[in-house]
């Protein structure tokens, strides 16, 4: 396997994990939050912020490295065209994801303690649950753009 097929496959394993990670936490958030329990907001919330550390985060990093070396070796200039519209992008995602991570940890830790004293969720989570929602989508639509530039390669 040549270093581009190594790098363009490490590539599209991290788009389609910064994509399924992505569709995917929403998803749960979205189906723990509607059931309003605490007990299971937290535990949702508890594996949100475990997949992100893990899988979310490793993306993050290795998708400008191998995006970056895939550019010169095929020849695209890194800041120029649709590649230099794919780091700006990037850089929206991660001004809207590095917020949203500190809203999970904090949500989970509300949930948790009202889960502990059994009382309902305050109005801090329900802040953070709006602003967390209301941060998803530039950040996902950015990334469906960031693939689309990728397949088609347009010229800009």
């Amino acid at each position: 396997m040549t270093l581009y097929l190594l790098l363009k496959t490490l590539h599209i394993i991290g788009a389609t994990v910064l994509l399924g990670t992505g569709a995917g936490i929403a998803f749960f958030m979205l189906m723990a939050h509607r059931t309003g329990d605490s007990r299971l907001i937290a535990h949702t919330a508890g594996v949100v912020v475990i997949a992100d550390a893990l899988f979310t985060a490793t993306a993050v990093v290795l998708q400008p490295i191998t995006g970056g070396g895939l550019a010169l070796l095929a020849g695209y200039p890194l800041f120029g065209g649709w590649v230099a519209l794919s780091l700006a992008l990037y850089v929206v995602v991660g001004l809207f994801w590095l917020p949203v991570v500190w809203m999970q940890v904090r949500m989970r830790d509300i949930a948790r303690d009202a889960a502990q004293r059994a009382v309902s969720l305050p109005p801090s989570y329900f802040r953070l649950w709006r602003l967390w929602f209301a941060f998803g989508f530039p950040a996902f639509a950015s990334v469906l753009v960031i693939v689309w530039l990728m397949i088609s390669k347009p010229s800009l």
